[in-house]
């Protein structure tokens, strides 16, 4: 029965009493900087986080930094540096965690989504220039999965329109393109803290920019906002609403904890990745995860995806077919997500009603034919409808025995996917 699917009555691939181990792993150092935190008394903003800005400064070769209290403020405020206001136009992916682009609403503007292409699954360089309006200020590009976007070549486009360029990095710290760190190559640039990603405070985010002018204007949505008069011993002096999006120093002080050993669980989370797609290399109708010379993952996230001509030459659904992939994964003894999130067909941009009203949308200064026909984005509906996504199963503090498990029960279900039962 070894060779007989799990979900058909085989043996599981993942052997009994075998575990995957939970990230982050947790250590000595990171109880001790939390413990430090708790035995002093600034506990809103306090010490740990001004650390956590300075040293992800010096980490990540960024001039100015400021810590946040979640990878979607973060985005927000790049947003209101890149003085995008309402009734303006972002350019952004189709394909992304939805903050992409509810960031871009927070600020009162309007997000255009493009298509990406299918090998990165990313926001496709050559279709960018057909959705840049008169109305467009900025594109927010997204470094999906722990890899870098082409940045040489959404640059050029970006300085050849006078537009701004805001990387969300938020699955990406570590991540480079062509040897340079993302985060240091747009104008601002937003990681997250969440849990789920290589740097964890267990909530959290970092506002970054090496421009001093787009940092002020970041953090204007920072605190509190203009509501105080100027004599009354803090800097007040701010036009516009303040959101209150610092962190504070509990978060910050497990954030600094687990900066201070992130080259190391990179390369340990790279290694595991490393070591798992040289294990699929050559498995039936899979299509690997993404990664090259020029922008090679973080470790991030390892993506499966089925060959679309599979599903069409056994007459299946490929949706369906995935989620047969999921519980045939699942009965093998590994377990990975399905990919759920076109920006567009979400319903605030179906509907185009974010604050009622149908704001931002209706507002005087917006463009009236702004469309989200689902029918614009076939190539992001395609890798939505194949994706399986795993962050945790290959991460720190996993190695060779989890990688070698998780590989066997992958190729065990791709090479008898005619076995994997799917829906009608």
């Amino acid at each position: 029965m070894a060779d007989t699917l799990a979900i058909r009555g085989g043996t599981p691939a993942v052997p009994p009493g075998l575990k995957f181990r939970m990230w982050p792993e947790i250590t000595k150092e990171d109880e001790e900087l939390v413990l430090a935190s708790l035995r002093q008394d600034s506990h809103a903003f306090g010490p740990h986080a001004d650390m956590l800005q300075k040293e992800f400064a010096a980490w990540n070769g960024n001039a100015f930094c400021a810590a946040t209290n979640s990878g979607t403020a973060a985005l927000h405020m790049c947003v209101a540096a890149c003085n995008v206001g309402p009734g303006d136009e972002v350019v952004t992916t189709a394909l992304s965690w939805t903050s992409s682009a509810t960031c871009i609403i927070h600020h009162n503007a309007i997000p255009i989504f493009v298509d990406v292409d299918w090998q990165s699954m990313h926001m496709d360089p050559v279709k960018i220039e057909a959705a840049i309006t008169s109305y467009t200020r900025a594109i927010l590009v997204v470094h999906y999965w722990g890899v870098s976007c082409d940045m040489d070549a959404i640059m050029s486009i970006a300085r050849r329109h006078n537009l701004a360029v805001i990387e969300d990095a938020c699955q990406a710290h570590g991540a480079t393109f062509k040897g340079r760190k993302v985060g240091t190559i747009g104008d601002v640039a937003a990681f997250s803290l969440n849990q789920n990603k290589n740097l964890c405070g267990g909530e959290g985010g970092l506002f970054v920019t090496n421009d001093a002018a787009l940092f002020d204007r970041g953090k204007m949505v920072w605190s509190f906002g203009d509501m105080r008069p100027p004599n009354s011993g803090r800097d007040y002096h701010e036009y516009g609403l303040g959101w209150m999006y610092r962190t504070s120093d509990l978060p910050a002080a497990f954030a600094l904890s687990q900066l201070r050993k992130l080259d190391r669980t990179n390369k340990w989370a790279r290694d595991n990745w490393d070591m798992l797609d040289a294990r699929l290399n050559g498995t039936p109708n899979l299509v690997r995860s993404f990664s090259s010379a020029d922008r090679p993952t973080n470790g991030y996230a390892y993506t499966l995806r089925v060959e679309p001509s599979y599903a069409a030459q056994r007459g299946v659904s490929l949706r369906k077919l995935t989620e047969g992939i999921v519980a045939a994964l699942k009965a093998e003894g590994v377990g990975f997500s399905l990919a759920n999130w076109l920006l567009p067909a979400h319903a605030v941009f179906q509907a185009k009603n974010a604050y009622g009203k149908g704001e931002p949308w209706t507002s005087r200064f917006a463009r009236k034919d702004v469309s989200y026909d689902l029918s614009q984005y076939p190539v992001s509906q395609q890798c939505i409808d194949t994706c399986l996504w795993g962050v945790f199963n290959h991460r720190p503090p996993n190695g060779p025995e989890q990688i070698n498990a998780l590989a066997d029960a992958i190729q065990k279900v791709f090479e008898n996917l005619d076995e994997v039962p799917v829906e009608a």
